[in-house]
């Protein structure tokens, strides 16, 4: 494995995480997987396999890019939905291969028609209504013009669903701001099916709204973050244990991110450790080089601040992070070597370091570190078989 480092997945973590959500929503919401930004960088070829063994048959993602992604590594021909971005000239490929598409503007609703006069079949549309978001989506006055092309030309389009996104449910801050596009949402989607068009799906939580507005489950949900075990604010996470008899974290994170000691050094007392000056040892110290750094995701806001795991020890990385490596204060652990292993997220021992470590130690979201992570950095899934074969 050519690699500084590399990720493991971990299918029962997943297993667990969908059993969790599927008992949230109910049995009869349908569930939608989320794999933007590299399946929020557990990577699309690896995570999408793992989520259909698990009975996961719809996947949402940003972009044609990301859809075509899926079709070709996806073995049960999943549903594929894109929320955002598809150019014009990708529409024609989106229809042909049954791929469906959030509408929100009339260009691409044109457009849309007009590549599927050419195919001569219909086009899959999810059609997204502005309920205050103000990013994309028809307002309620658009709508009726949307309605009128629609009907026009149901030869060639079938609105598959309704949709909206919240602006920030994750935070009791924007409590007011959802629950009145919750409220916008029901009116417009309610309006929208006198018209004649009432056989659709309506969606509009992510797993913070999942969680925290059960109204807006609805018969579809959009679960991303909370799928790779991972919570989208703490106040979702005390909103969500609250009603668990135990208290504790149900969910499990489904990645762990693993590298090894590249060298071990001795420094004496005075010398400044790494570029510039921002470290200097005021003792005699033992360091460890670890061949990560910011060009694979270990941001350099983590400089003097962030934590590895070596040997079940929770140690310093101290002076800056670099492009390539990292330095670690080996205080806690003397007896470190070359070659031994180094969690930059999972555990160790009875040790951990979380995504939610980063966040507390620098200005990163979740998402961000995660979706950050490169994809050529190796992603291996851990089942039960690998995990007999690591024990043999």
């Amino acid at each position: 494995m050519f690699s500084t480092s590399y990720i493991e997945l971990d299918q029962a973590a997943l297993e667990n995480n969908l059993r969790y959500i599927r008992r949230i929503i109910g049995p009869d919401v349908k569930f939608s997987s989320v794999v933007k930004g590299n399946a929020y960088g557990h990577g699309i070829f690896e995570y999408v396999p793992m989520a259909e063994e698990c009975g996961v048959d719809h996947f949402s993602v940003f972009s044609a890019d990301e859809a075509n992604e899926v079709l070709n590594v996806s073995s049960r021909k999943s549903q594929v939905l894109i929320m955002g971005y598809i150019d014009n000239s990708e529409l024609e490929w989106a229809i042909q291969n049954g791929v469906e598409f959030f509408v929100f503007e009339f260009d691409r609703l044109n457009k849309a028609i007009e590549a599927a006069k050419n195919l001569g079949t219909k086009a899959r549309i999810h059609v997204e209504f502005e309920t205050g978001l103000n990013r994309t989506g028809f307002s309620r006055d658009e709508l009726e013009k949307v309605i009128e092309i629609i009907t026009s030309n149901s030869l060639y389009i079938d609105v598959v669903g309704t949709c909206t996104h919240y602006a920030g449910a994750e935070s009791i801050a924007n409590y007011v701001r959802v629950t009145n596009q919750i409220k916008t949402y029901n009116e417009i989607d309610q309006w929208f099916r006198t018209t004649g068009l009432n056989s659709h799906i309506s969606h509009t939580a992510c797993s913070a709204a999942a969680v925290s507005y059960p109204e807006s489950r609805m018969n579809m949900v959009r679960i991303g973050i909370m799928q790779y075990g991972f919570w989208p604010s703490k106040e979702t996470f005390i909103d969500c244990i609250k009603h668990e008899p135990e208290r504790k974290d149900p969910l499990q994170r489904v990645i762990k991110w693993k590298s090894k000691v590249m060298d071990v050094k001795e420094v004496a007392t005075g010398e400044f450790i790494g570029y510039g000056t921002t470290f200097m040892a005021t003792e005699n110290m033992k360091l460890a080089t670890v061949p990560v750094g910011y060009s694979h995701g270990f941001s350099r806001s983590l400089s003097n601040q962030g934590r590895v795991l070596i040997r079940g020890k929770r140690l310093a990385v101290i002076g800056m992070v670099n492009m390539n490596l990292l330095i670690v204060d080996l205080l806690e652990c003397p007896e470190a070597e070359k070659g031994d292993e180094v969690v930059l997220i999972g555990t160790q021992g009875d040790q951990a370091i979380s995504v939610a470590s980063f966040g507390e130690l620098s200005d990163q979201l979740n998402y961000e570190l995660l979706t950050r992570l490169p994809r050529n950095i190796p992603r291996v899934v851990i089942n039960n078989q690998t995990k007999k074969l690591k024990s043999a």
